[in-house]
Parts: C-alpha cells; sequence; structure tokens
C-alpha cells in the first residue's frame, strides 16, 4: 500500500523519524494495525505499529484514507511508547 506524505512528511521530522522508516514499520510483516486507531477521536485514522530496521525502532504510524482523493495519507509517526511496544511484542493483545 502506498502511503502519501505530501501533506505531512515534514511534520514526522518534529519526531525524529523519516518518511522512509515510517513506511519500513507500515512494511514490516509483523506490524500490529488498529482500524481505527484507538485514541482517534473522528474514528478516521489508523494506528499501524511496525518496526523499523533503519531507526532501529518500533514506530507507531498514524495514516488517513481520503475518500475524497482516494489515497492513504501518512499524518504522523513517533518512536512507539510503552503500551504500543507491548502491543507490537503481544501481535495486538493486551
Amino acid at each position: 500500500m502506498a502511503i502519501n506524505w505530501s501533506k505531512r512528511g515534514w511534520y514526522i521530522a518534529k519526531h525524529y523519524v523519516s518518511v522512509a522508516q515510517a513506511n519500513e514499520a507500515l512494511a514490516d510483516p509483523e506490524r500490529v494495525v488498529f482500524i481505527p486507531d484507538y485514541n482517534s477521536t473522528s474514528g478516521e485514522s489508523n494506528r499501524t505499529i511496525g518496526y523499523s530496521p533503519s531507526a532501529g525502532a518500533i514506530l507507531t504510524v498514524i495514516t488517513v484514507f481520503s475518500h475524497e482523493d482516494d489515497v492513504t495519507y501518512g499524518a504522523n509517526a513517533w518512536k512507539a511508547n510503552a503500551r504500543d511496544r507491548r502491543y507490537y511484542e503481544q501481535g495486538g493483545t493486551d
């Protein structure tokens, strides 16, 4: 799945994550996906937790699908917190 980072790619750099690293986490075969993101107030975003080899870390990546554009946009990414690392390590279960 191709993710369009054109609107927020610059933003994730604030969290010391690159677009390439976020894409690695999204492509991780062991990734855990929450549809919708468990923290989403709108229910429009999805949360993917995956490992990025180049970051050497488990990342949390937020994406949003635009029905208007028929495009999935990258919205945010950061190094996973303890809760998300636990989800990843346990395969999505708490």
